[in-house]
C-alpha cells in the first residue's frame, strides 16, 4: 500500500507545480538535478578531488606485512628403517617506510594539489555552461511560441481581410484580384503554421532534454519589460575580466604549472633519495632435512635507507626534454584559451549593446507599423487603397512584433553569455531574469 500512497503524493505534488507556468529559476533547479553534462561534469570534480588525497600518499609512511607457513614432510628408508618426520616454518615480517628526501614525490603532491584546482575550475565552467544553455533552450521555446503566435494571429486577419475583399467584390466595390491576393495570402500563412508548429515542438524536445520532462506553459517576459545596460558600460573592463577570470582560462593557467611541475618532477628523478626504514622479522622452525633442531628467531631493524640514481639509459633526460615541449604547448594553448574568451566577451557584449538599439528601433517600428495598419485600413475603406496594401501593413506589424520578442530575448541571453565569458555568472543572474518573466 505504501508505493502507491507516494506515487499519488508525487503525482499530486507535480500536478499542484504545473498548476501554474514554469519559470526559467524553476526550470534551472530541475536540470542542475537532470542534466546529463552537468552530472558528468559533478562526476568528474568528485574524481578529480581524489588527485591530492593520491598525490599526497607519496610523502606519507607505507607499512606492509607479510608472512608465511610451511609444512615439510620427510620420509626416509636407511637399512631397511623408514623415517618419517615433519617439518614446520612459520614466520612474518612488518615493514614500514618514510619518505625524508624525496624531491619528485613533493612536485607530484604539488600536482595533485593543482589537479583538484582544474576539475573545480571545470566544473565551476560547466555550471555557466549550465545556466547559458537553460536560458538559451528557454527563450527559443518562447520564440517559437511568439513565431507561432504571430502566424495564427496573421492567418486570423488574413481571414477576416480575405471575407471582406469577398463581400466588396460581391457588391461591385472590389476587384477579383483582391480576393485572390488575399486566400494566395491565407495559403500561405497555413504552410507557415505548419512550420511554426513543427519548430515548437522541436524547441520544446531540447528544453526537454535538459530538464528530463515535458515542459508546462512557460512564463513569458512582461509586456514593455525594460533591459538594463551592461554594468560597466565600457568594453575594456569585460575583455579583461575575461582574459583574468574565465573558468577556462583558470584552469588552462592551473594546467601549465602543472607542466612546470611536471619538469621539476623528472628532473628530481636524478637526485638521491633518503628513506627512514623499519621492520621486524619473526621466524620459527621446527627443523629441517639437514638441521634437525628447531630455531626461534626476532629480528627488528630501523635504519635510514640512501639511493643514488647513477644512470638510466638517458631515460630521465628524454622525459625532462618531453615535459619541456609540453610546457611550450600549455603554454600556447592559454594563450589561445584566453584569445577566445576575450573575443567571446566582445561578441556578447556588442550583441547586449545591438540587441538593445534593436529593441528600441522595434518597439519604435511596433508603434508605426500599428499606425500604418490602420490608416490602411480605413484608406481601403474609403477606396483609396487596396487590398495588398492591407495585407503588406498587417504582416510588417505582426512580423515586427515576433522581431521585437527575438531581440529581446537574444539580448537577455547574450547578457548571460557575456558574464559567463567574464567568469562572473552566477545562479543570481538566473534569479534576476527571472523577475523579468510574468506567469
Amino acid at each position: 500500500m505504501r508505493k502507491p500512497l507516494i506515487a499519488a503524493l508525487i503525482a499530486g505534488a507535480f500536478l499542484s507545480l504545473n498548476a501554474s507556468a514554469d519559470d526559467l529559476l524553476q526550470v534551472y533547479k530541475e536540470a542542475l538535478v537532470y542534466d546529463a553534462q552537468i552530472a558528468s561534469a559533478r562526476a568528474a570534480l568528485e574524481a578529480g578531488q581524489e588527485r591530492e588525497v593520491q598525490a599526497r600518499a607519496g610523502l606519507l609512511p607505507t607499512v606492509a606485512l607479510s608472512g608465511s607457513y610451511n609444512r615439510s614432510d620427510l620420509n626416509s628408508r636407511s637399512g631397511g628403517i623408514s623415517t618419517d618426520r615433519n617439518f614446520n616454518a612459520k614466520g612474518y615480517t612488518l615493514s614500514m617506510s618514510q619518505p625524508l628526501f624525496r624531491l619528485a614525490n613533493w612536485e607530484t603532491y604539488q600536482q595533485g594539489k593543482l589537479s583538484t584546482a582544474v576539475s573545480e575550475a571545470q566544473f565551476a565552467q560547466a555550471q555557466q555552461d549550465l545556466i547559458v544553455r537553460v536560458a538559451q533552450a528557454y527563450f527559443d521555446v518562447l520564440s517559437a511560441q511568439d513565431a507561432l503566435g504571430t502566424v495564427e494571429a496573421q492567418k486570423t486577419a488574413i481571414t477576416e481581410q480575405l471575407a471582406l475583399a469577398k463581400r466588396s467584390f460581391e457588391v461591385g466595390t472590389a476587384t477579383i484580384t483582391d480576393t485572390h491576393e488575399a486566400q494566395a495570402r491565407f495559403d500561405l500563412s497555413l504552410a507557415q503554421e505548419a512550420a511554426a508548429r513543427s519548430e515548437l515542438e522541436i524547441r520544446r524536445a531540447a528544453l526537454q532534454q535538459i530538464i528530463g520532462r515535458q515542459a508546462g506553459a512557460l512564463a513569458t517576459l512582461r509586456p514593455g519589460v525594460k533591459i538594463n545596460a551592461p554594468e560597466p558600460s565600457a568594453i575594456e573592463p569585460w575583455v579583461l575580466s575575461a582574459e583574468q577570470q574565465n573558468f577556462n582560462v583558470l584552469s588552462q593557467q592551473l594546467a601549465l604549472e602543472i607542466a612546470q611541475r611536471e619538469i621539476k618532477r623528472n628532473r628530481a628523478t636524478h637526485y638521491p633519495t633518503v628513506d627512514l626504514v623499519a621492520s621486524r622479522s619473526y621466524n620459527d622452525q621446527t627443523g629441517t632435512a639437514l638441521s634437525p633442531t628447531g630455531s626461534v628467531s626476532n629480528n627488528n631493524a630501523v635504519g635510514v635507507q640512501l639511493a643514488i640514481p647513477l644512470f638510466s639509459g638517458f631515460a630521465i633526460t628524454s622525459r625532462v626534454r618531453e615535459a619541456i615541449a609540453l610546457e611550450d604547448q600549455a603554454r600556447a594553448n592559454l594563450d589561445t584559451i584566453r584569445r577566445t574568451a576575450a573575443q567571446g566577451a566582445r561578441q556578447a557584449f556588442l550583441g547586449v549593446n545591438s540587441g538593445l538599439v534593436q529593441v528600441r528601433a522595434l518597439e519604435a517600428a511596433e508603434i508605426s507599423s500599428q499606425s500604418a495598419l490602420e490608416s490602411n485600413r480605413l484608406g481601403y475603406q474609403v477606396g483609396v487603397r487596396i487590398n495588398i496594401d492591407v495585407l503588406n501593413a498587417q504582416q510588417q506589424l505582426f512580423t515586427t512584433r515576433r522581431d521585437l520578442a527575438r531581440a529581446r530575448y537574444d539580448t537577455i541571453v547574450n547578457g548571460l553569455r557575456l558574464k559567463a565569458a567574464a567568469g562572473t555568472l552566477k545562479e543570481e543572474d538566473v534569479v534576476l531574469v527571472n523577475t523579468l518573466l510574468t506567469q
